[in-house]
């Protein structure tokens, strides 16, 4: 009877996802995966699963990714020291030169094998090389006035036709957030900024962050505190607040822009727990923290 119930109670769980699953079957939903949530060779990747998953039931997933720790790993390789500045990457000639080629010919193309290993069907795209990002140079902003950092972009204006058609051909398009700039050039872009960009000129029904935290905490020692539903109109005072801080800022920024450009909810998910996707997507609950209109 103990194998019966087992089996009960995951039919029930697909019932409880069906509805979730109609309402947004053929809708865009756009996920930022990369750096910390990305698992390592002898661990299981949920996260792809589920978004295999999403396409097979008829949701039109867009992966945006990152790849801080591997470009950090190449250029310990040849001895290069990272510096920042506002939290971005100073980035000379010869560092851009490995930021794309770790983006796009290392991280992108290891996230596109490992989607056709779970049974789906991938392309992956350079922001740059299909013109989705198209960018203007970056300057920093410090007390001294505004700091030359090198090949860093802003996002100026995005290109969807290359990820569209992707869609409409049935493939799961993974894009790797590197842009052109008005000198033909490579640019290095935030990729959380990237994502949301991207969602907003999609008008995604969606746009989830894979994170290393649970949510967003009003204490980050104390998981009681998950704040599961936040108003745009809340996020300045908990910015001010240092509720929201560090690398959570240009992720809730992006997801502020995108809602008010159409999208309807954001999300903030710990991708560090197993179908984490699926349980804030498919659940009454959730688990992360949701930005809302």
């Amino acid at each position: 009877m103990n194998a019966l119930q087992g089996s009960i109670e995951k039919a029930a769980t697909l019932i409880e996802a069906l509805p979730y699953i109609q309402n947004f079957r053929g809708k865009v939903v756009v996920v930022k995966y990369g750096g910390s949530t990305m698992v390592g060779d002898q661990e299981e990747d949920t996260v792809l699963k589920d978004i295999v998953f999403m396409a097979s039931v008829g949701i039109c997933p867009v992966i945006v990714h990152g790849g801080g720790p591997a470009i950090n790993r190449r250029l310990e390789e040849r001895g290069v020291e990272t510096q920042r500045i506002n939290g971005l990457r100073v980035t000379d000639k010869a560092t851009m030169g490995v930021v794309e080629d770790v983006l796009f010919g290392e991280v992108n193309a290891g996230i596109v094998r490992d989607i056709e290993a779970l049974g789906g069907k991938a392309v992956g795209i350079s922001g740059k090389d299909t013109g989705v990002l198209n960018v203007r140079k970056h300057w920093a902003n410090t007390a001294d006035g505004p700091v030359d950092i090198g090949f860093v972009g802003d996002v100026e204006r995005v290109s969807t036709e290359p990820i569209t058609d992707l869609i409409e051909g049935g493939m799961i398009p993974v894009v790797a957030p590197i842009g052109r700039g008005e000198d033909g050039q490579s640019y290095n872009v935030n990729a959380d900024t990237a994502a949301g960009e991207i969602a907003a000129t999609l008008r995604a029904e969606k746009l989830v962050f894979l994170t290393d935290v649970t949510g967003i905490m009003r204490d980050p020692e104390e998981s009681s505190t998950l704040i599961s539903t936040l108003h745009v109109l809340d996020v300045d005072h908990l910015v001010e607040e240092a509720v929201i801080s560090g690398g959570m800022i240009p992720k809730v920024e992006a997801c502020v822009k995108a809602v008010k450009s159409g999208v309807r909810k954001t999300h903030v998910v710990d991708g560090r727990i197993p179908h984490s996707m699926l349980l804030e997507i498919f659940t009454r609950e959730g688990i992360g923290t949701e930005i809302v209109q």
